[in-house]
């Protein structure tokens, strides 16, 4: 049963910048901003490159990741969505989901990367496992 509620999902798609969670070898978290978009029920993120967090995620399938979603709650909270789950990496695709999701977080006519021939990278995809927060996606009131 997929766990991303509507809200979550529309928190998702609208161009929030995420703060992405991983777990270096020591143990110690590893924090990074990403893009994120949907793929079904999974969180996607395009990198060009095999950095660090990517690294991370092979060593380490879990993660976190957070984001501001702008909204206030009836307490006047400011509302959060906080996602753990279980991460894999693919290769190829970047290029395409960083276009994507450059419409959503730059402009409809940004062009990105912006670069003749970019390299064709990795995907991350975060399969939810629970999810937190403040915001209607929580059972919280």
């Amino acid at each position: 049963m997929p766990i991303l509620t509507p809200q979550a999902r529309s928190a998702l798609e609208v161009g929030h910048l995420a703060h992405l969670v991983t777990l270096n070898e020591d143990g110690g978290p590893q924090v990074t901003i990403v893009w994120v978009g949907l793929d079904g029920d999974e969180i996607v993120s395009g990198h060009l490159a095999l950095r660090k967090k990517l690294r991370n995620v092979e060593r380490d399938p879990r993660v976190t990741l957070s984001m501001e979603t702008g909204g206030i709650d009836s307490r006047g909270l400011a509302e959060y969505l906080v996602i753990n789950g279980v991460a894999r990496v693919t290769k190829g695709g970047a290029p395409a989901l960083l276009q994507q999701l450059a419409h959503i977080y730059l402009g409809p006519d940004v062009r990105f990367p912006p670069m003749d021939d970019p390299p064709d990278g990795f995907v991350l995809h975060i399969t939810p496992v629970h999810i937190g927060g403040i915001g209607p996606w929580t059972m919280q009131p």
